[in-house]
């Protein structure tokens, strides 16, 4: 658990350096996205700056905190994220978004990159996630003393935010699907029997990230939406060979999409 404390510390050494306006929205940015960082104009933070930040050792993340405008909007963009299996603790983004909204923040966007179980959503594609499924079991709140752990779940991903999303893919002439994401632990990639059962759940997506995040900005009073960019398709779904090299590789296809969405939905927010 984070110490509000240093949240608010944070928050205050983040203000020093970038300006005492809030941010209206924070970015997580996921594979293939970690240029749309360099668009904001801003101040740069590495999270080697930020006392208890979490690194990200995953390649293709970039590990700093950006605040300024993008498309005329003020935003904190988190260029990376902490995964659990890089330590095994599904709270590993609770400081980051604790700071987030010490900073004013009332909004979290996530991205990510994740395989598709739908035959009509291909490598490329994007999904808006309607719902989740907690797949892996684990969930950033275990420890948490406060009766606040108890958050509820039902509009996980606001519809509000979901309508201006779709509302900014549809005037980019951009395909927004929809569906559900479920949340595999990795590192390693799902068995195609594992894909079978997560189908049989209902889940049209398939990822290692988004909900521990998700779980953190409702437990923290933000409204949250989030995206995946298709990279690829889930094991046994095709003949495609799955590795984080062809994730990297596949990621920049959805990416651009996604960005154009995101610079359109911003100022309607």
């Amino acid at each position: 658990m984070s110490d509000p404390r240093a949240a608010e510390d944070l928050a205050a050494f983040i203000r020093d350096r970038a300006g005492a306006e809030p941010p209206r929205i924070g970015l997580i940015l996921g594979s293939g996205l970690a240029t749309l960082a360099d668009e904001v104009e801003g101040v740069a933070i590495g999270y080697d700056q930020l006392p208890g930040f979490p690194g990200t050792g995953v390649s293709g993340h970039s590990a700093a905190l950006t605040i300024g405008d993008l498309a005329g909007v003020r935003v904190a963009v988190f260029g990376g994220r902490s995964h659990y299996y890089e330590h095994g603790r599904p709270d590993a983004m609770r400081l980051p978004l604790a700071v987030l909204r010490a900073l004013g923040a009332e909004t979290l966007i996530a991205t990510n990159a994740a395989g598709s179980l739908d035959p009509e959503m291909p490598t490329g594609s994007l999904m808006m996630l309607e719902d989740h499924i907690n797949f892996s079991g684990l969930n950033p709140l275990i420890g948490e003393p406060s009766d606040a752990r108890f958050v509820p779940m039902g509009d996980a991903y606001d519809p509000d935010l979901r309508r201006t999303l779709a509302a900014a893919a549809e005037a980019e002439e951009i395909a927004l699907n929809r569906g559900v994401y479920a949340w595999y632990s990795g590192p390693s990639f799902e068995t195609p029997a594992e894909i079978r059962a997560i189908r049989m759940l209902g889940a049209d997506a398939v990822g290692m990230s988004t909900v521990p995040e998700v779980i953190l900005a409702r437990f923290f009073g933000l409204r949250a939406a989030a995206i995946s960019t298709i990279t690829n398709m889930a094991a046994g779904m095709s003949d495609e060979s799955i590795s984080h090299e062809h994730t990297k590789a596949m990621a920049p296809i959805g990416a651009e999409k996604l960005a154009r969405v995101l610079r359109r939905a911003l100022p309607m927010m």
